[in-house]
């Protein structure tokens, strides 16, 4: 069987702009990627604090697919959990993947003002009242995912003012 290459990447020619011609879902409103304007966020102030309680024992396999690298979680049980803030249940969490890229200005998924980051870990929740996976995804409430922006440590100690103006305001 010859080797078919993936449709989807993050170059130029099949990057995230390019998505929604092989998957038309990649042009909704809540889709990947996303640009975060900060101007236009609002903190909401009767969400409650988030609530993450993470197992390391229940992390299960660690999976390189040529595309990233990925820990896989039991999920059968509530072990490892997101909750509160803005969602309505406990999502249990399924897997942890990275997004880098060659060079320590692009590589994250989303950007923020217009600034790509060196990477970005996802935490993949699923929401607990479904019975498994595949059922939440079905499900408009059933994915809860958790970015987090990977910056190279020399560009952090040039930029730690930008950084702590993100993180306070």
């Amino acid at each position: 069987m010859a080797h078919q290459s993936c449709q989807w990447g993050y170059d130029s020619d099949n990057g995230p702009e390019h998505w929604h011609k092989y998957y038309p879902i990649a042009k909704g409103e809540n889709q990947s990627p996303i640009e975060i304007n900060i101007k236009d966020v609002h903190y909401e102030p009767s969400l409650l604090p988030w609530f993450v309680g993470y197992d390391p024992v229940g992390a299960r396999a660690i999976v390189n697919n040529g595309r990233t690298c990925k820990v896989v979680f039991d999920d059968t049980f509530d072990r490892s959990v997101l909750r509160s803030g803005p969602l309505p249940g406990i999502y249990r969490l399924r897997q942890l993947h990275f997004h880098w890229g060659s060079s320590n200005d692009h590589g994250s998924e989303h950007i923020v003002d217009g600034m790509k980051y060196a990477g970005e870990l996802h935490l993949i929740h699923w929401y607990s009242k479904y019975s498994n996976y595949a059922e939440a995804l079905r499900n408009y409430d059933g994915v809860a995912i958790l970015g987090i922006f990977l910056v190279n440590s020399r560009w952090l100690s040039n930029s730690n003012q930008r950084c702590t103006v993100l993180l306070t305001d």
